[in-house]
């Protein structure tokens, strides 16, 4: 896997803090993963969550805003956009994992796999103490990687039933 990094943007907050990732780009076997915002495809990404078990009928406006506020990482074959992930992320001591997939055409070639690696050795990840996420159907891939369920008793979560779906009239 060959990594290529870019210096984070000139976007410094207060005190001169920086509040952006370094963007990434990793390619192999003809696929790139990369956090450059600019590739990713915004049609793609909604259509696919509109119809996920966990985001359904999320309007494009909150996925937009969703991905303006997290670190994005894009799958791509040539310039078509063929998988995703996000982390919702301080750059420092926590992130949750979101909105991960691999377009059906594309699975079984162990992109969600390189997807997490490239995710998980992100430089400015590298400091983070907890990765959090939420699967109904996933958990032997996580689990490669580390993840576990918490102990019972230490996690807690405030749940809105999706807000997204319409009540039948």
């Amino acid at each position: 896997m060959q990594l290529r990094l870019r210096p984070r943007a000139s976007s410094a907050g207060a005190h001169g803090l920086s509040r952006e990732a370094r963007r990434l780009e990793a390619h192999r076997d003809g696929f790139t993963v990369s956090t450059d915002p600019a590739r990713l495809d915004l049609d793609l990404i909604h259509g696919y969550l509109t119809r996920s078990y966990w985001a359904g009928g999320i309007p494009r406006d909150v996925v937009e805003r969703s991905l303006r506020n997290s670190l994005c990482f894009g799958v791509y074959e040539g310039g078509a956009q063929v998988g995703f992930a996000r982390a919702v992320t301080d750059l420092a001591t926590f992130a949750y994992l979101a909105d991960v997939f691999v377009l059906e055409a594309y699975r079984g070639r162990g992109l969600s796999k390189w997807l997490l690696e490239t995710m998980l050795a992100h430089p400015d990840l590298q400091d983070v103490r907890r990765w959090h996420l939420v699967t109904r159907d996933a958990q032997g891939l996580y689990a490669q990687f580390a993840f576990v369920e918490p102990p019972a008793g230490r996690h807690m979560e405030r749940v809105r039933p999706n807000p997204y779906r319409t009540a039948p009239a």
